[in-house]
C-alpha cells in the first residue's frame, strides 16, 4: 500500500511512466479477469525511426545519430513488456521537450528517488537522485533506531516552464514530514526545501502556472499550493473511494487535458481507476475503471495484472499509461500500453484481451544511441558514485570511499548485517543476474565481516571473516526480519572453507522470476577470478510483499570486535547467464 504513480503535469506537456533500459522478450502470460477496462484493438507494428539531436538545455543528452555524423539508430518495430525488469516502483514519468524522466520510490535507500532520463520511453539512463541525502531523522542513519520501509513512497515529479527548474516533492512515510527539492538540471545539483506533507502525491502545474497537488488513502484531497510549491493556500477533500470497491483508492497523479482535470489513482494491488472533473480542479470529480484486474501476457515471471501508474504524452500526440506489476521477489517493475481517448475518458490498449507482452515501438526518433548503456563492469574509477547505486540507509562519508576501487573501512560494529552501515546496494535486474565483487581483504582486521549479499528482509551473504589472523570464506543464510522490520534471525553459518592470498571473488546468481521457476540465489566464489566454488546452499527468495522493495546485491563490511580495517572493491561486475 502506499505506492501508486505515474501521471503529468499541466498545461499539456508532460505526464507518464516508465523504466530503464531496454525491453525484455516477451511471450505469453496469464492474469486475471478484464474487469472492466476498455479494449481498444491493436495497431500494426511500426519501425523505429532515426534519432534527432533536441532535449532541453542543460540535460546532458546524447547527440543526434552518433558520433562524427554516424548513421542514426534504428531501435526494433517493437517494445516488451516489461520495459525493464528492475524494481522501480510508484513511477512518475514527464517530458520535457522531446526528452523524458522517470522517478521511483527508494525508501530508506539514499541517495533517493532516481531520475532516469529517456527519448524513447523504452530505451533509459540513470541520471541522479533528486534526494541525495535523507538528512530528515537519525533513523534513517541507523542511529537511535531504523528506519527500514520508511522514507520515500509514493512521490510526485514535474517540470515547471515558467521558471525552468523540475520538483521533486514526496512526504517522508513515518519520520521525515514533507520536503520539496529543485533543480535547474536533472543532473543537479538538488536544492531542499520545507515542504507540506501529502500522502501518495501527484503535482500539477496548471496552465495559469498554479500548482496543485492530489493526494490521500481512501478519501482523495486537493490541495492549492503557494507559488513557489512549498506551503499550502486550501485544501479539499474532492472524492471518496466508493463502498464497493475492495480497497482504498491512492497513488494519485493528477493531470489536465483539453480544460478537463483528471486523478488516475490505483486500487492495490490489481486495479487503476480514473476521477474526472470538468468544473475545476476541486471537482466534483466522478469516476469509471480504467485498467483493472488486467490479464497480462508479458514475460513469464514478471509478474501480472498492471496497476498503479500514470499518462504521458509524446510530442507526437501519442498517449501511453505506464504501471507496474508486483513481481517479487524482484519488486514492483514498470510495463507500458498504449491508450487512447474517447469523449473525455481513457482508455486503454489491450491484445486479444490482455496487456500485451509486446507493442509497437513509440513513434519516436530511436533513443538507444542517445542515452548511456547500463555499465556491465563497475571499477569505481572516480570519486563519486554513478547513479544506479544506493546505500541501505544514509551512509558514513568518512567511512568510504571510490576511486580506482571502492574502499569501504569498517562504519559500525555490530553481529546484524541490518543495523550494519554503509551497505552499497544495487537492484536485481531479471530474470536472472549474476553479480561478482573482486575483493581485497588483506586489511581486514579479527573480527570483520565482508563480502556479498542478496538482500530483503529474507537474506543471505557470501563473504570473508577474519579472525586469529585468518580469513575463511563463509555463506551465510537465515538473516532475516519480520514484519516491524526487527532482525530475527543474524544467520547461519551453511559452509566455509580456509582463504589466503588477500584477494577473492565472490558471486551471487539471483533468478528473481515470480513464478514457479524463480526465487532461488546461489553463491560461490574464487581465488583466481576463473574457476568459481559454490558454497552453502540455496537462498529461497521471499515473495511477500509486506517488504515492498525487491531483491538488491548488497555490498558490505563491518566490525564485530573494533573499528578500523576495511577492504577494497576492485569491481561490481553483472552478467546475465
Amino acid at each position: 500500500m502506499g505506492d501508486g504513480d505515474g501521471g503529468s503535469g499541466g498545461g499539456g506537456t508532460t505526464g507518464a511512466t516508465t523504466g530503464p533500459g531496454m525491453g525484455v522478450s516477451s511471450s505469453s502470460g496469464s492474469g486475471g479477469s478484464n474487469g472492466q477496462t476498455t479494449s481498444v484493438g491493436s495497431t500494426s507494428a511500426s519501425g523505429g525511426s532515426d534519432a534527432t539531436g533536441g532535449g532541453d538545455p542543460g540535460t546532458g543528452g546524447g547527440g543526434d545519430g552518433g558520433d562524427g555524423g554516424g548513421a542514426p539508430a534504428v531501435c526494433p518495430e517493437t517494445y516488451s513488456n516489461p520495459l525493464l525488469w528492475q524494481d522501480l516502483p510508484d513511477l512518475e514519468v514527464i517530458r520535457v521537450d522531446d526528452t523524458y524522466y522517470y522517478t521511483a520510490s527508494t525508501f530508506h535507500h539514499a541517495p533517493g528517488a532516481p531520475l532516469l532520463r529517456s527519448y524513447d520511453l523504452v530505451h533509459w539512463e540513470y541520471v541522479s537522485h533528486s534526494v541525495p541525502l535523507l538528512d530528515v531523522d537519525p533513523s534513517y542513519d541507523l542511529s537511535g533506531g531504523r528506519s527500514y520501509v520508511n522514507g520515500i513512497w509514493a512521490s510526485t515529479l514535474q517540470y515547471r516552464e515558467s521558471n525552468k527548474t523540475f520538483y521533486w516533492m514526496g512526504c517522508m512515510h513515518n519520520k521525515g514530514g514533507g520536503w520539496v527539492f529543485t533543480s535547474k538540471s536533472p543532473e543537479g545539483p538538488w536544492e531542499k526545501h520545507k515542504g507540506g506533507c501529502y500522502y501518495d502525491m501527484g503535482l500539477l502545474i496548471d496552465d495559469d502556472d498554479t500548482m496543485y497537488v492530489a493526494s490521500g488513502n481512501n478519501t482523495i484531497s486537493v490541495a492549492q499550493l503557494s507559488a513557489d510549491g512549498f506551503s499550502q493556500v486550501k485544501s479539499q477533500t474532492v472524492f471518496q473511494t466508493p463502498g464497493d470497491l475492495s480497497g482504498p483508492l491512492e497513488g494519485s497523479r493528477f493531470i489536465k487535458k483539453d480544460g478537463v482535470y483528471y486523478i488516475f489513482t490505483t486500487q492495490y494491488a490489481n486495479g487503476e481507476y480514473v476521477l474526472r472533473s470538468t468544473k475545476g480542479p476541486f471537482g466534483p470529480y466522478e469516476m469509471r475503471p480504467f485498467a483493472v484486474r488486467v490479464p497480462y501476457a508479458g514475460a513469464p515471471g514478471s509478474g501480472g495484472s498492471p496497476h498503479q501508474g500514470g499518462i504521458v504524452q509524446t510530442q507526437n500526440g501519442d498517449w501511453y499509461y505506464l504501471g507496474f506489476n508486483d513481481s517479487y521477489p524482484a519488486g514492483r517493475i514498470p510495463v507500458m500500453a498504449p491508450m487512447t481517448w474517447n469523449d473525455g475518458w481513457p482508455s486503454l490498449t489491450l491484445v486479444d484481451g490482455k496487456w500485451g507482452g509486446t507493442y509497437p515501438f513509440p513513434d519516436l526518433p530511436c533513443g538507444s544511441n542517445r542515452v548511456k548503456p547500463p555499465v556491465t563492469k563497475d571499477t569505481f574509477a572516480e570519486a563519486t558514485l554513478r547513479p544506479e547505486w544506493e546505500w541501505n540507509h544514509n551512509p558514513d562519508s568518512t567511512k568510504w570511499s571510490s576511486g580506482a576501487g571502492l574502499t569501504l573501512q569498517t562504519a559500525t560494529v555490530t553481529d546484524d548485517l541490518y543495523a550494519a552501515r554503509n551497505t552499497l546496494t544495487r537492484r536485481i535486474e531479471g530474470p536472472v543476474s549474476i553479480g561478482t565483487i573482486e575483493l581485497d581483504y588483506s586489511k581486514m582486521q579479527n573480527g570483520d565481516v565482508a563480502g556479498l549479499a542478496a538482500l530483503r528482509d529474507v537474506s543471505a551473504w557470501i563473504g570473508v571473516k577474519k579472525a586469529s589472523g585468518g580469513a575463511r570464506v563463509v555463506m551465510t543464510n537465515g538473516v532475516n526480519m519480520n514484519t516491524s522490520w526487527a532482525t530475527t534471525g543474524k544467520g547461519t553459518e551453511a559452509a566455509g572453507a580456509d582463504v589466503s592470498g588477500g584477494k577473492i571473488w565472490l558471486r551471487v546468481e539471483a533468478n528473481v522470476r515470480s513464478d514457479g521457476g524463480g526465487a532461488q540465489a546461489r553463491f560461490s566464489y574464487s581465488t583466481d577470478g576463473t574457476r568459481f566454488t559454490n558454497l552453502g546452499n540455496t537462498l529461497s527468495m521471499n515473495k511477500n510483499w509486506q517488504y515492498f522493495l525487491g531483491y538488491r546485491f548488497g555490498i558490505f563490511n563491518y566490525a564485530t570486535q573494533s573499528l578500523g580495517g576495511s577492504v577494497k572493491v576492485a569491481s561490481f561486475e553483472v552478467t546475465k547467464p
